[in-house]
């Protein structure tokens, strides 16, 4: 695989990253299109107790192993299949089970922080960023963690109060300068389809 197509989907939690990122691996076909979810790569906290683990601040850049998210994205960019590291969001460490992740034609680079890494951005072809409304991706941050993450609903609004949002602002708002789109209102129909259209043409050239 020589200079595969990297597209980078960044955006708040809740913003609708991984409806764009659905989107592209429909127009692109699954056999052609490698995802990587940053989410995967915060760093193992084995090492520390369950109540330290609860403590520490999830939306903040230093959580994730950029390292080894940087050379493995390398590594498929030249072709090389890694095993890309699960979390288990319910112990808050890395799982014991990993995901094989192909090379491909596309390869779909999604998180919060997908454009705040510089030597990140420099492999991508494409920078995205979702901009969605703090109540809309609130909502859909609240009903996400109590159903997929066994978190209480006094859990969730503590913890965006207390990090999620003053993250946001710090962090992930500011890397809307890097991007090459931007998605007003979310995952909006016409904007992704002005995406995925690029796409189509890509894979089919």
């Amino acid at each position: 695989m020589i200079n595969p197509f990297i597209i980078g989907i960044a955006g708040g939690s809740g913003s609708g990253k991984s409806t764009v990122t659905r989107k592209v691996i429909e127009a692109a076909g699954t056999e052609h299109t490698a995802v990587i979810v940053q989410d995967n790569y915060y760093l193992d906290q084995s090492d520390l107790t369950f109540e330290q683990r609860v403590r520490t601040n999830y939306d903040h850049p230093h959580a994730f192993d950029w390292p080894l998210m940087i050379a493995q994205i390398d590594d498929l960019r030249n072709g090389l299949p890694i095993k890309m590291p699960l979390y288990d969001f319910t112990s808050h460490t890395r799982s014991d089970q990993i995901e094989r992740v192909a090379p491909a034609k596309v390869i779909v680079v999604e998180g919060l922080f997908a454009l705040y890494d510089k030597t990140l951005r420099d492999m991508m072809s494409m920078k995205i960023y979702v901009d969605t409304d703090p109540d809309i991706r609130f909502i859909r941050r609240l009903i996400r963690d109590i159903n997929e993450r066994g978190r209480t609903t006094e859990s969730v609004i503590e913890q965006y109060k207390s990090t999620v949002r003053p993250m946001h602002n710090q962090f992930i708002e500011p890397t809307k300068r890097f991007s090459d789109v931007i998605l007003p209102h979310g995952a909006n129909e016409p904007a992704v389809d002005l995406i995925t259209s690029k796409i189509d043409r890509l894979i089919q050239s």
